[in-house]
């Protein structure tokens, strides 16, 4: 079986040096049937070796209680078939533009500012789930047989904190779980993140997307010796709902490559190829040089401006990678793989029936809370979704203004069944006073949680409280509405269907979840436009492909091949804002 170590400054594979040609390509952001054709086009680009997070919170719903936990082991298999390598960043801690940074909300709710410390109640979660974790990749590595050849210790932790005893129990953790191969750790190329985030006797590499030079001058300042290795070259970024769309140049990204590879550096393209953020998973980020301001929601696509584009298709950038690649490979790069069959013809459909939110809260949300104080998403056990509160102003009394303190992230507010306004952060205010006795309903939805900064594993929903005037309004009942309730389609079929109302547009249109049929001739992947929507999430087939937003400045969302089927295929549409007069849903 095959050896790969760190040798002074090269990887060696039995023994000969090798360079890491390394994409990022996230296995929980690719549809399964689709894996294996994701994988030929990054070996097609002239790639050795491929890398993905771990994302904790998708695989450990509850404490103890875990999700397809066997699906990294499936993806290593996957890489192993593809004749690629691979490099593991379990986290436990992930960042990736992704809810919470990979952290359980029920962990996060619980420990605060705890986490990613060497507290022992969060040490013990994390021995808890990297026992359960680990096994597939120690099954898997080189040594083996299996493609893994390094794993990551923590992710970016210099950006974070500085307990280094935290971090040398992460890496004792890794040791006492198996691990045989190399570990890293990976930072921004700036002093105090590689002060913070590096452990003594383990690699270190640095995270950048240009001025390779001076990057892989800082990590020398602290490690002299040791392989380079640019752990995330960033080709393209991310983007924010309400934001302008983020492209990088080719040529310009296609240099920054051949300035690493230059160096004598390895490097891990992130993204090669970005996928997308289906259910709801895509993380939020604060705005200012701190990541303390403003928060914005991530849209769902990952799309990233890869070099393989959403959908798995070349692009420009890909062609321009796959010439400076092509320089470095032992031989002839493969040809690219024919690409995915795509959906044969438009199909569109107008929703048929509907259940008011409401009544989808009373039938699908979780036990009724009642208390002095709102509870936060956390208290009510909801990771993705919204909760339904409803306070009660005490009267007779004249109208004063009525704010929300403490609010994440965003509110429809009805007063006495009308609806009053839309709050967030920056606008806690009703636009009206109100005056008592009256009945304030409020439906927060949460835009996901920060996965970056000072701020990550922050408490959703209301956070303070409700005043009128100065005065708290006490006497709170909340009804949370988790995501994952529509994963049981008996329950959405048991749903009180009715007939569609016409929508209103322009505000205080109809919300709730909205029921479509499409018929489609030939299935292949596709785009799913909703125009005359505004906000919310939509399932077809009962997979959900993910959070819609008017704001832009994604139009459509994709729908992997295999999740469509000739004849007719479900849409459900929930609607959290306005469903606009001719609304409707299109596949194309």
């Amino acid at each position: 079986m095959a050896d790969f170590t760190v040798g002074g400054a090269d990887f060696l594979l039995d023994g000969r040096p090798v360079r890491l040609l390394s994409g990022a390509l996230h296995y929980f952001r690719v549809h399964e049937e689709q894996w294996t054709h994701r994988l030929a086009m990054l070996r097609a680009m002239g790639l050795n070796c491929v890398e993905t997070y771990v994302p904790w919170n998708l695989h450990e719903p509850a404490p103890g209680r875990y999700a397809d936990a066997g699906a990294l082991g499936r993806f290593l298999d996957a890489v192993r078939d593809a004749g690629l390598w691979a490099v593991v960043r379990p986290g436990p801690y992930i960042c990736a533009e992704w809810e919470n940074g990979g952290l359980p909300h029920w962990l996060t709710g619980r420990l605060g500012r705890r986490v990613r410390t060497r507290d022992p109640e969060y040490l013990g979660h994390v021995e808890r789930w990297f026992g359960r974790l680990l096994p597939q990749v120690v099954e898997r590595e080189i040594g083996r047989g299996g493609p893994v050849v390094m794993v990551q210790a923590e992710n970016e932790y210099g950006s974070f904190g500085s307990d280094a005893e935290y971090l040398r129990e992460v890496v004792e953790l890794l040791r006492r779980c198996g691990v045989g191969v190399p570990l890293f750790t990976s930072d921004g190329p700036e002093d105090h993140m590689l002060t913070g985030g590096s452990v003594p006797g383990v690699l270190a590499t640095v995270n950048f997307g240009s001025q390779a030079a001076e990057a892989f001058a800082a990590l020398r300042r602290h490690r002299p010796d040791g392989p380079l290795m640019c752990m995330e070259f960033w080709c393209g970024w991310f983007e924010h709902w309400g934001s302008e769309r983020v492209v990088r140049d080719p040529l310009d990204a296609a240099s920054a490559l051949r300035e690493i590879l230059e160096a004598g550096a390895s490097v891990n393209v992130y993204m090669a190829h970005g996928g997308t953020s289906f259910a709801g998973w895509a993380g939020a980020n604060r705005s200012g040089p701190l990541q303390d301001g403003a928060l914005s929601g991530t849209v769902t696509s990952y799309d990233y401006d890869a070099p393989v584009d959403e959908a798995g298709l070349p692009t420009e950038k890909f062609w321009r990678f796959r010439e400076v690649l092509a320089a470095y490979a032992d031989g002839p790069l493969p040809d690219v793989p024919p690409a995915p069959v795509r959906l044969g013809a438009p199909a569109g459909a107008r929703p048929e029936s509907w259940t008011p939110l409401a009544d989808v809260v009373e039938e699908l949300g979780g036990a009724e809370w009642e208390g002095p104080v709102p509870p936060t998403f956390e208290e009510l056990d909801v990771d993705r979704g919204l909760v339904h509160y409803r306070v009660e102003v005490p009267g007779p009394r004249q109208p004063y203004p009525l704010r929300v303190a403490g609010l994440r992230d965003r509110a429809v507010v009805e007063v006495d069944g009308v609806r009053a306004g839309i709050l967030d952060e920056e606008r806690p205010v009703l636009p009206e006073p109100v005056a008592g006795p009256a009945v304030v309903d409020l439906w927060v939805e949460s835009l996901g949680r920060v996965n970056y900064g000072p701020r990550t594993g922050e408490a959703k929903g209301i956070c303070g409280g409700v005043l009128h005037e100065r005065q708290y309004v006490h006497g709170v009942r909340a009804r949370g509405l988790r995501l994952d309730a529509f994963d049981d389609r008996a329950a959405v079929e048991r749903l009180p269907w009715r007939a569609c109302p016409e929508g209103a547009g322009g505000g205080g249109g109809p919300r709730g979840l909205f029921r479509a049929v499409a018929e489609v001739a030939e299935p292949g992947d596709a785009w799913l436009e909703l125009p005359g929507w505004t906000r919310g999430f939509v399932w077809v087939n009962g997979f959900c492909a993910g959070r819609y937003w008017s704001a832009g400045p994604q139009g459509a969302l994709f729908v992997p091949g295999p999740v469509l089927r000739a004849g007719a295929n479900e849409v459900w549409v929930l609607e959290l804002q306005d469903a606009g007069a001719g609304a409707e849903v299109r596949l194309r």
